[in-house]
């Protein structure tokens, strides 16, 4: 009975040992592995990386990763949520709270990624992301200036608080936007028609169209589309009222997607106070 007792009691003793190692040893590693790309040495994994953001990533982010009409440009080496794999990791995995960063295959764009292929996705990422950060050429601090001043453009847009409400707010547009698509956005602004103030979460965000309402007493109201169903419409007046109003009731309804914003030409805004604008904006982004 003592050596039966003994030999059992030996047997149990490995058997917990061996179930130890097995517990104990890898719950390091896998901390370890998210720290750091594994697929970073992978030839290939950018490529298969590159299909992924394609169908998971361009709808937001854009083409080349170089930022659309709702996520930000991707190519520069500063991120606003993390610069570390692991925080890329993070980011796409489990999204970004109050914005319009999605949890992974929460969206019905796409679908959702495994580990290894958000690991592809992020060496696609470093793949195009430029190495170092070339300073904006103009001068940022005569930027502010023609941005409240001269070029009006706070007459319109709001940044830290402080502007217009009837064009989108800027605030993070330097974090957030190529410098082409800003210097885009100003010469041609009604190619791509920004966000509305309320639609940052939604699918299919309502953009910044513009609208002119009669009402049923003939009032003539131009401005800003912020929601709209097949029965009401929510909009923004050039005074920056805001009006609720019920689609059968009025006289006319006419949208457009020629923006209210006037198109900045260079006899408008000659290229150097362009330029600082736009370093302006990107200040402001670095700061964030």
């Amino acid at each position: 009975m003592g050596i039966a007792f003994s030999r059992r009691l030996q047997r149990r003793t490995g058997l917990l040992a061996v179930l130890a190692v097995v517990h104990f040893t890898p719950t390091a590693s896998p901390v370890r592995a998210q720290d750091k790309n594994p697929l970073a040495n992978d030839s290939n994994a950018a490529k298969l990386g590159e299909f992924e953001f394609r169908a998971n990533c361009a709808f937001c982010h854009g083409l080349g990763a170089r930022g659309g009409g709702r996520g930000p440009d991707l190519t520069r080496a500063q991120k606003k949520h993390g610069n570390s794999d692991a925080d890329l990791f993070r980011t796409i995995n489990e999204g970004v709270p109050g914005t319009a960063m999605p949890q992974n295959g929460a969206t019905q764009q796409g679908v959702g990624m495994t580990e290894e292929e958000i690991w592809q996705v992020i060496s696609y990422i470093r793949s195009v992301q430029v190495k170092t950060s070339v300073p904006p050429a103009g001068n940022a601090a005569h930027g502010k200036e023609l941005f409240a001043g001269p070029a009006a453009c706070a007459t319109c847009h709001m940044i830290e608080g402080k502007g217009g409400r009837l064009g989108p707010g800027l605030t993070t547009t330097g974090s957030a936007r190529s410098v082409e698509y800003i210097v885009d956005s100003v010469r041609n602004p009604s190619r791509r028609l920004a966000q509305g103030i309320t639609e940052a979460m939604k699918e299919f965000s309502q953009e910044y169209e513009t609208v002119t309402v009669v009402d049923d007493r003939g009032q003539k109201f131009p401005g800003v589309v912020l929601n709209e169903d097949n029965f009401t419409l929510q909009m923004l007046d050039t005074h920056e009222q805001l009006h609720f109003f019920e689609k059968d009731k009025l006289r006319s309804f006419d949208k457009s997607r020629e923006s209210l914003m006037p198109k900045y030409d260079e006899k408008m805004l000659p290229e150097k106070d362009l330029q600082d604008i736009v370093a302006y904006l990107l200040s402001l982004g670095g700061s964030k």
